[in-house]
């Protein structure tokens, strides 16, 4: 099966974006597929490897580009969305890029599933 995934919500302020980290690589173990991670609204902000947690904390950011270097995940983050946070191209962590909605479209018309994690 084939899975799309939207992700609304930041890291260390909603349990959304942890949720679907989890649901995402529990997914790939099963063998099956994630067809695109869409972050939206706060969402974006797992995508600036601006983020420092403390040492004794997860580090999100980095566990979605260990994701999406280990299982070729596409990981888009919305242009509108990140630009409103004062997210830009040249502060993306690794493995993600920056694009519009159609990508949000297209993957739930290429996904078997689109599954929303957020508010």
């Amino acid at each position: 099966m084939k899975f799309g995934l939207l992700v609304s919500e930041g890291p260390y302020t909603h349990q959304a974006s942890d949720t679907a980290y989890q649901f995402a690589a529990a997914v790939l173990a099963k063998g099956h597929e994630i067809q695109r991670v869409f972050f939206y609204h706060d969402g974006v902000n797992n995508a600036t490897r601006l983020t420092e947690p403390p040492q004794d904390d997860r580090h999100v950011v980095n566990r979605w580009s260990a994701l999406a270097a280990e299982h070729k995940v596409d990981l888009v983050v919305c242009v509108a969305a990140a630009l409103r946070r004062g997210i830009k191209e040249e502060v993306l962590a690794p493995g993600f890029r920056i694009s519009g909605l159609g990508q949000l479209a297209d993957s739930g018309i290429k996904a078997d599933r689109l599954i929303t994690f957020g508010d």
